[in-house]
């Protein structure tokens, strides 16, 4: 029963994962490491490669599959696949309807997913305090960064899915945020909505070739430099909130996303949109995504240190 127990769990921290990376600013793979599976998803990732199929063709089948981890992957990717086609239009929705509240959940996920990995992996030397300053620079720096718009034919796709699917296991930086800023969001989020079957298949060859690229390089910097690169990943984080702060202007510049927005206080936000900033609300559900990562977080003592 603790299998399928585990199962249950894993397949809705999929439906987490893929119901972020539709959201532009809100990482999958930050919910993988707040949820304590990004470095088994990574080396995951890692293991299919050429030694699995030389297993396969030797070992069979079974053997193969224990190599790749292949119940960890379907599990987590059916709640990631899941969750794109029938949470993203929940997402939408409530993106349209209670975008502040929405928003200020995720801040408190952020935000609680970093002091915990800051406890977990404190900045002890100076060079995780400059690794962590560097990724809070790299991050915002995205964030800040105009959007462009390119043609969204097969070639530009195939090239967006290995840029935006490498982003999406990152912590902090968004893959969806990533099409926004190519100006391809449009195109990807139609895909899915209309079953494009030739533009979703480039797309998730796209992200195949560089997914298993870089979880190589990530696999071996986690290894060697472990401290460091949570350090950076903290930064991510935090410099990931510019894109998720609730209260913002946003001035359209006339094309599908292609936008930009400036970030006000409630009563600036008040005085500019004319809306209610809904003060109340965003606290609580800002505390609710906290409390959220710190339920996380007790359930993984809670396994980790089982009560003899």
């Amino acid at each position: 029963m603790s299998n399928w127990r585990d199962h249950i769990v894993l397949f809705f921290k999929g439906l987490a994962m893929g119901a972020a990376d539709v959201v532009p600013g809100v990482s999958g793979g930050t919910i993988a490491f707040i949820s304590g599976i990004y470095s088994e998803l990574i080396n995951t990732i890692k293991s299919i490669n050429m030694q699995a199929l030389k297993i396969l063709r030797h070992q069979g089948v079974l053997a193969a599959w224990e190599h790749i981890n292949g119940t960890f992957i379907m599990v987590l990717l059916g709640g990631i696949l899941t969750s794109l086609f029938s949470l993203a239009r929940i997402m939408h929705y409530l993106l349209d309807t209670y975008p502040l509240p929405l928003w200020a959940f995720f801040t408190g996920l952020i935000v609680g997913s970093v002091a915990y990995l800051l406890r977990q992996h404190p900045l002890s030397g100076s060079l995780e305090k400059f690794f962590f300053v560097l990724g809070v620079v790299i991050a915002y720096g995205i964030s800040m960064a105009p959007p462009m718009v390119l043609e969204g034919n097969l070639i530009t796709m195939f090239f967006a899915g290995s840029i935006a699917l490498c982003a999406m296991i990152l912590p902090g930086i968004s893959g969806s945020f990533i099409l926004v800023l190519l100006g391809l969001y449009p195109v990807f989020i139609g895909a899915i909505a209309n079953l494009q079957l030739d533009i979703l298949v480039v797309f998730a060859s796209g992200g195949i070739i560089g997914l298993m690229i870089f979880s190589r390089l990530l696999s071996w910097l986690l290894a060697h430099f472990q401290d460091r690169v949570i350090a950076v990943m903290c930064g991510f984080l935090v410099g990931s909130l510019n894109v998720i702060w609730p209260w913002k202007e946003v001035v359209t510049s006339g094309q599908a996303l292609g936008q930009t927005a400036s970030n006000l206080l409630p009563n600036q936000f008040f005085a500019v949109a004319g809306q209610d900033p809904q003060i109340l609300i965003c606290i609580t559900t800002f505390f609710l995504g906290l409390a959220l990562v710190l339920l996380l977080e007790y359930v993984a003592n809670i396994k980790s240190n089982p009560v003899s």
